[in-house]
């Protein structure tokens, strides 16, 4: 069965990775020397100040503020010599112009590196070079990122400055005083309120090391091991390929920041396999769009989302991992569901398995796999932990020979195997390697992956020094491996094998840079928003427009955010996309919620708009990563893309589900049975969604049946709702009773407090908020530890201060508002019974199903197979 082609001309791929991600140009001579060499040493400055040896040898420390502007001098230098002016630029010559432009922005993003110390003596007071410099800075970014990230960046970024200064000659409704030129200077160039603000510190003390980490992953040869992993694993069920394309998709996003690399890395092999099969060619690209463009929300990198995240919302980096993880894995299961029902209905079988294979030799090699990655989390874990329960600090100098150690130990059983790699997905057969002997051919590239888990979930270190170990262990990997490999094998002089070794840390250190180009750029950019947005007060502008277009309904609120996500990611890499999107939209969802009664996690916010400024990445009509996927799989771009969008629904539902119902962020579980309930469900749950939605079951699905398990879905993701419509979730308590409330309030769960009063603005506003609890203190100290404290009138009890950036103030609690009432628990029976029900009509409609005759298309592959 062959797949219908398109007769649209053919993509060079490499060219347009190399323009999504890298830079169109690729110049010679001289001129490809400095570019490397910058890149070299951007990458190597960036180890250094992660690294703890600055602080230890009290050599070339750098500040913050310091390593922003560095940080940002490299990617504007390198911006514009890899980026041409327009397409029809040379690839290969940069031209005069850019070479001074180039020169001038370094010079105007290095501007605070080189006068720090003048500039601190004067906040506030910018001198006419001060304001020459800013201003070029401003313009030139802005050049740099149309370049770079797109032109819908770059014109909200002007918009959003022409904003700032047409402040009093605005429509009533967004007017504001407007801002000088002398403090926009201040603002936006010379202090960490707009350009030189959180998400540029983010990109340089966290996600360029991730980044290089997963450049040097690459290099090391994971992203090949990965995708043989799960075409071993997967090959020979039903729609093999389609399946090993989500499940190695899954393994690139964790250490991959960019989803376009991430659909060409894997699909170059997994969409011809997919065509091979039987799949049409549109569904083979739109599988593989699909499960690359989700691979920005597996944790831990989340397209460098993470880290941002982290940062806006005010907590550890671990806690958004564990709140990314269900979410993600839910997701991508149910990808896998929907690649397995395609072929179900066009009767596709896998792919064939080795000569000689037998079933139980394919059981067992499957069972030491599992037994051996299972050995290895629990040998490290447990074994480094009493280690260093034991040891304490010294417990170093017995680890690291350890792991070493395990290294030597691994790489000499790795020699036994054959070396991996990818075969040809156009040859005339394939048959599938061994699961045993192709996962233990990469076991080696696990160890960096453990050591950076171990460092940031355990040890918990910062993000930046856990990848900094990790990149570290990665560069000994590079340098030794061949050469272990040699000499494990007999091969003569090993430690030739160094240079090959030395070649590919150096081309990672390369790819490393030039892959933070877009992103260093992008995140600069974003503080042009953020600080418009910081300057003008339009977040509050935002949140009454919003009100007043949804007419106050909660999911018409949630559903116009959702869109104009959407429409401002389209064209956007994920960082810039999240960072505007979060910046606009997710106080909004925080604070209309509060006024309806629904307390939304700040968390559950920016998950809400990061997911939906993701899916604009596989929206027609600019949706490059489905471009992409059309490409190799030679289909019509809108119908992969169109194919794609209507695959990611499943994830398009998902925040709108945990706005509602946060236990899909795994907030607020107390027991292991929870945990375990909400994981089964969540995954039941989308799995009928795709058999839903996919129009198939066991059988075909009737549309009574598809409705029915529509609503089972709704029912095992929100089961509160239909509680909620006879009996009253809440008892509200009077005000007054708030410092004995709090003070028997459970730790970790909040206290969700009623208050009203009047704005700064003028706005009579009544919400909802939560109060968040610590652990020790009575009912008073718990609420001065949040960060507020509160007085009891003869009115009741009154808010008389909040602490900036405390746990109150990020909860909404406002000074001077009053406290009108506390929630508490109503009694009602759990909300979980509502699983049962659910859980009887799937049961229904698949004895139904079963005994409805088999279709003729799977009778007769059944019959041929």
């Amino acid at each position: 069965m062959t797949a219908p082609t398109s007769t649209h001309p053919p993509v060079d791929l490499q060219q347009l990775v190399q323009e999504a991600d890298l830079g169109g140009r690729k110049p010679v001579g001289a001129v490809q020397v400095l570019l490397f060499v910058v890149c070299i040493g951007w990458s190597l400055l960036q180890l250094w100040y992660a690294s703890p040896l600055p602080f230890a040898l009290r050599i070339f420390v750098l500040n913050d503020t310091e390593m922003r502007a560095l940080h940002l001098a490299l990617a504007l230098f390198l911006a514009f010599l890899a980026y041409p002016f327009g397409k029809r630029s040379s690839r290969t010559v940069v031209p005069a112009a850019d070479w001074v432009l180039a020169a001038v922005a370094a010079f105007c993003a290095a501007y605070i590196f080189l006068f720090y110390r003048e500039l601190s003596t004067r906040p506030g007071q910018p001198t006419l070079v001060d304001m020459v410099v800013a201003v070029a800075g401003v313009l030139l970014l802005l050049e740099a990122t149309r370049r770079v990230v797109g032109p819908p960046m770059a014109i909200i970024a002007v918009l959003m400055l022409s904003f700032a200064f047409a402040g009093p000659y605005m429509p009533d409704a967004v007017a504001h005083k407007g801002v000088s030129l002398s403090k926009a200077v201040s603002h936006y160039w010379l202090t960490t309120e707009g350009v030189f603000g959180v998400a540029l510190g983010v990109s340089s003390s966290y996600i360029f090391l991730f980044v290089l980490f997963g450049g040097l992953l690459e290099k090391a040869g994971a992203g090949s091991y990965f995708i043989k992993v799960a075409y071993a694993l997967l090959g020979h069920m039903r729609g093999g390929p389609a399946k090993a394309a989500v499940v190695s998709s899954g393994l690139m996003g964790m250490i991959s920041g960019s989803s376009v690399a991430n659909v060409v890395t894997c699909g170059t092999f997994t969409i011809p396999l997919m065509k091979r099969v039987g799949y049409p060619a549109h569904k083979a690209g739109a599988i593989e769009t699909a499960a690359g463009v989700d691979g920005q929300i597996m944790p831990p990198v989340m397209g460098a989302a993470a880290f941002l995240m982290a940062e806006y919302v005010g907590v550890p980096y671990s806690e958004i991992v564990r709140n990314a993880i269900l979410p993600a894995a839910i997701s991508y299961i149910a990808l896998f569901y929907i690649a397995h029902l395609e072929a179900l209905k066009m009767g596709i079988h896998g792919m064939p398995r080795a000569k000689g294979s037998t079933r139980m030799g394919r059981l067992v090699g499957f069972g030491i796999t599992i037994c051996s990655a299972v050995l290895l989390a629990n040998a490290v874990y447990y074994g480094l932990g009493w280690i260093k329960t034991l040891l304490g600090s010294a417990a170093l100098w017995v680890i690291v020979p350890a792991i070493v150690v395990a290294y030597v130990a691994i790489v000499r059983q790795v020699s036994k195997e054959p070396d991996l790699t990818i075969d040809d997905p156009d040859a005339e057969m394939l048959e599938l390697p061994p699961v045993k002997e192709t996962f233990l051919a990469g076991l080696h590239y696990l160890l960096p992956v453990v050591l950076l888990i171990w460092s940031l979930l355990v040890e918990e270190l910062s993000p930046g020094l856990s990848a900094f170990y990790a990149s570290l262990s990665l560069v000994v990997i590079l340098l030794t491996q061949k050469s272990l490999l040699a000499y494990f094998r007999g091969q003569a002089k090993p430690l030739s094998r160094v240079k090959d070794g030395w070649k590919d840390l150096i081309e990672g250190l390369q790819l490393g840079a030039r892959n933070m180009i877009g992103i260093g750029i992008a995140t600069a950019c974003a503080g042009i928003i953020v600080g418009t947005v910081s300057v003008t007060g339009l977040g509050l502008v935002m949140t009454d427009l919003v009100e007043v277009i949804s007419a106050g309904s909660l999911i018409g609120m949630l559903a116009l955010v959702a869109v104009v996500c959407l429409i401002l990611g389209m064209g956007m890499p994920t960082t810039a996309s999240y960072i505007i999107v979060s910046t606009l939209m997710a106080p909004v969802i925080v604070e209309l919620g509060s006024q309806n009664g629904l307390v939304v996690p700040l968390v559950a916010a920016h998950m809400f708009v990061f997911y939906f400024g993701l899916m604009a990445d596989v929206t027609p009509p600019v949706g490059l990563a489905s471009f992409a996927a059309a490409a190799i799989a030679k289909a019509d771009p809108i119908q992969t893309g169109i194919t794609a969008f209507f695959y990611s629904i499943r994830t398009g539902i998902l925040p709108f589900m945990f706005i509602f119902n946060t236990d899909l962020l795994l907030i607020g579980i107390q027991s292991w049975w929870g945990l375990v309930l909400t994981v089964c469900t969540a995954i039941i749950a989308m799995l009928v969604f795709a058999a839903a939605t996919q129009g198939w079951f066991i059988r075909r699905n009737r549309w009574y049946e598809s409705a029915v398990m529509l609503l089972v879905t709704f029912t095992l993701l929100r089961p509160g709702f239909w509680l909620d419509q006879v009996t009253e979730k809440y008892r509200v308590e009077d005000g007054s009773r708030l410092v004995e409330l709090a003070g028997a309030g459970t730790p970790g769960l909040g206290l969700r407090v009623r208050i009203e009063g009047t704005t700064l603005e003028g706005k009579e506003v009544k919400k909802t908020v939560l109060l968040p609890l610590s652990a020790e203190g009575d009912g008073m100290q718990r609420i001065r530890n949040a960060g507020m404290t509160v007085m009891s009138t003869p009115t009741g009890v009154e808010i008389m201060s909040v602490n900036l950036k405390s746990g109150a103030d990020k909860a909404g609690f406002e000074q001077g508002f009053k406290v009108s009432g506390v929630e508490l628990p109503a009694d009602r029976i759990d909300k979980r019974w509502l699983y049962l029900p659910a859980m009887l009509l799937v049961a229904a409609v698949y004895f139904v199903q079963r005994r409805r005759p088999e279709p003729p298309i799977l009778r007769a592959h059944a019959a041929v197979s």
